[in-house]
């Protein structure tokens, strides 16, 4: 029987309790660690099937709630919301404070890094700021959004911030960023059909009090600027070139742009010099491939597959 264990953590913020979760195997030493970075308006307890199902086969599995997100969230504070100042930076310092955690109860246990849609985008925000520490990292539900996209947004959101403030939420920025994506699935049964074409998965998703919070301005504001950071070709080069990296998304997701957006990822990781980056687009599935069935075996199993392989 798997273990799992609830924990709290000083953010980067130095106020925030952060919450996280550790699954590990009932019996013996793990093989190795995968540190998981969820998405936005969601919680890391979203990923007990899926860390169970590792922790069966050896692995540990350790992640926690961002700031603003899930139960990493102070009395009064303000939900899907990083921080007045370097939202961004904290929220990629966190995961760094993490895995420091980590390395200190276990120093000697490879680690992986998986980070799920904005989890993804503050992993690759990490692997920047922070390479050398990881021996491979799994990026799942990215994309790639162009530049006349990102200032549009940043336009968008700083008039509303402006307007509202930073914590405030705007129907308008949440139509530019989410609306779009479940027009490619009209006629919509929910406002979240991109993220599974699983309906049950869409309705647990919707019916978690935890999940599904309109996103604040200053967070849009924070992920387009660590997007544009991830995306500057100085920046791809200061990722170590010696980790494997592992693409893994639905090929109808439209985060990653139908695929395109992350196919042009795997290519600017090759371009940038990292030697072994892998891709692996699923024919049919949308946003959330962990919870899609019926795939959801096959991506499990490509999932272990991988790590094995680099353990």
């Amino acid at each position: 029987m798997t273990n799992r264990m609830d924990f709290t953590f000083p953010s980067s913020d130095g106020k925030t309790a952060l919450h996280g979760c550790a699954w590990t195997p009932a019996e013996g030493t793990p093989r190795a660690v995968l540190q998981v970075a969820h998405g936005v308006a969601e919680h890391i307890a979203r990923y007990d099937h899926f860390a169970r199902f590792l922790a069966e086969h050896g692995f540990a599995v350790v992640g926690h709630d961002h700031l603003g997100h899930g139960t990493s969230l102070p009395e009064g504070g303000t939900p899907v919301y990083f921080a007045d100042t370097d939202g961004w930076t904290r929220a990629v310092d966190d995961i760094a404070l993490l895995q420091a955690r980590i390395r200190r109860d276990a120093p000697d246990i490879p680690l992986f890094l998986m980070g799920h849609s904005m989890g993804s985008f503050l992993s690759r925000s990490f692997l920047i700021r922070y390479p050398r520490r990881l021996k491979g990292a799994i990026l799942m539900g990215t994309g790639w959004q162009s530049s006349a996209m990102i200032q549009g947004g940043l336009t968008v959101a700083g008039a509303a911030a402006l307007k509202n403030g930073r914590r405030s939420t705007s129907k308008l920025v949440n139509d530019l960023a989410f609306g779009s994506y479940n027009k490619a699935f009209s006629p919509n049964r929910t406002n979240s059909d991109w993220l599974s074409a699983d309906s049950a998965n869409v309705d647990r998703y919707l019916d978690d009090p935890l999940c599904g919070q309109d996103a604040t301005v200053g967070l849009f504001q924070d992920m387009l600027h660590g997007i544009r950071f991830n995306q500057k070709s100085r920046n791809l080069q200061r990722m170590d070139p010696e980790m494997p990296v592992l693409f893994v998304s639905g090929d109808q997701d439209p985060v990653g742009g139908m695929g395109k957006g992350v196919l042009r990822s795997r290519d600017a990781f090759r371009k940038a010099g990292v030697k072994e980056v892998t891709c692996i687009l699923y024919p049919g599935l949308r946003h959330e491939i962990l919870n899609e069935q019926p795939q959801q075996e096959r991506v499990y199993a490509d999932i272990l597959a991988w790590l094995e392989k680099h353990v």
